[in-house]
């Protein structure tokens, strides 16, 4: 995969959430947008999501909203730039789940992500450990008071325009094309026979009611989150989930 070299600043998108898009991680078959997500938490704590390169005048944008003091790695797939950031922030507390620490086990993490409230953020930030596939696990966040749904690879929504026609098709295959994003294929087919566990996650998220979603890898969702969100996950409606 390459990387692109541009790291667009911080962009507000609620009260004390913000964005930054980082390089598009060229894979086999599709380009990536990447993207991480800031919480300011009290005390000017902040919470990174996904980080992205560290460029300066990044670097600079978070010094100006408070300190550094979670790096977030939600599955083991988002972990690429976790080193410099450590290296950058070396009070900062590494949390991952339990595959991207048994990946990356040259980063020091503070603990596992789990799906119960974190001590650290848990007065601001709800999250649910994604389980069921045997292909990963992902752990998904709500900001609580913007309602903001934060997940990395739960859903692709890939923007068409980005893409070239042959990418189109293979993105559409794949369900990851916006406006209809979904899993991903290879991540839905590793449910099979528990998907009573995505179901239930499902149901928790649901029962957040966000009001928007920001994901890793597309087109952000701000009107009707909730419905996006239960079109996204019609493909457990096509066998009935199953008890253990």
């Amino acid at each position: 995969m390459t990387l692109s070299n541009d790291s667009p600043p911080l962009k507000a998108m609620a009260p004390e959430l913000w964005i930054a898009d980082g390089p598009v991680i060229r894979g086999k078959l599709l380009p990536y947008p990447t993207r991480m997500v800031v919480v300011r938490l009290s005390g000017d704590r902040l919470w990174v999501h996904s980080p992205v390169p560290l460029t300066e005048p990044l670097r600079d944008a978070l010094d100006e909203l408070g300190q550094v003091h979670y790096l977030i790695a939600p599955n083991h797939c988002h972990h690429l730039f976790m080193r410099e950031w450590q290296m950058a922030y070396p009070m900062a507390r590494s949390f991952g789940t339990r595959e991207v620490i048994a990946k990356r086990g040259d980063l020091v993490f503070e603990s596992t992500l789990d799906g119960t409230p974190n001590r650290y953020w848990g007065d601001d930030i709800d999250q649910c450990l994604f389980t069921g596939s045997s292909r990963m696990q992902e752990a998904v966040f709500l900001h609580r008071s913007s309602r903001s749904l934060i997940v990395a690879d739960l859903i692709g929504n890939l923007p068409p325009a980005s893409l070239t026609p042959l990418q189109r098709r293979l993105a559409r295959l794949s369900g990851i094309l916006a406006p209809d994003g979904r899993m991903p294929l290879e991540w839905r087919l590793s449910f099979l026979g528990r998907r009573y566990l995505a179901s239930e996650h499902l149901r928790t998220l649901l029962s957040w009611r966000p009001a928007r979603i920001i994901m890793a890898h597309g087109e952000i969702i701000e009107h009707d989150a909730e419905g996006f969100l239960k079109r996204s996950f019609r493909w457990l409606a096509a066998s009935a989930p199953k008890s253990p």
